[in-house]
């Protein structure tokens, strides 16, 4: 009698093991499938500690900040920066239009997705760009406008928000 308990019970680790293993292969992946990344759509906007006008003040966003949206909760959405802060903000003040945020001391924007071709500016670190979106982005590099009307491409382990 012990020696089918202690079969059935091996029998059912197994199986939690299995399942385990295909949890942690799946998971990143989901995870990555579901990120969605906004933007500030306003200048000032005040984010919060909860989903209330009542709640703590945090600090301040600037208009075009790249945010990850994290929860979703009647009207308020609760999001990442690119130093991995959580706030909550309304949602009314977040669009979809993409801009990404340099996280390196000082990045390159070429004219072409190819570090050989023309440098066409600098961006130091927190310079906010947008992000053009375009399919024709070759691997590792995305399309990106300045304020200032400038465009290149730039390599995309200099940013975040993508």
């Amino acid at each position: 009698m012990r020696i089918e308990i202690l079969m059935s019970f091996k029998s059912m680790m197994s199986r939690i093991r299995s399942c385990l293993v295909v949890v942690v292969i799946l998971l990143p992946s989901q995870v990555a499938a579901e990120m969605q990344f906004l933007s500030i759509a306003e200048n000032a906007v005040v984010m919060y500690d909860a989903p209330s006008l009542k709640a703590e003040k945090l600090y301040v966003a600037s208009l075009h900040l790249p945010v990850e949206a994290v929860v979703t909760v009647e009207g308020w959405i609760k999001v990442r920066d690119s130093g991995g802060s959580l706030a909550w903000v309304e949602n009314k003040f977040l669009s979809q239009q993409q801009y990404v945020i340099v996280i390196v001391p000082l990045a390159d924007i070429y004219q072409a997705p190819d570090d050989r071709s023309e440098l066409v500016f600098q961006a130091q670190e927190g310079v906010v760009i947008e992000w053009l979106n375009t399919d024709g982005d070759a691997p590792g590099w995305m399309k990106v406008r300045h304020r200032d009307g400038q465009a290149g491409y730039i390599k995309v382990g200099q940013v975040w928000g993508s």
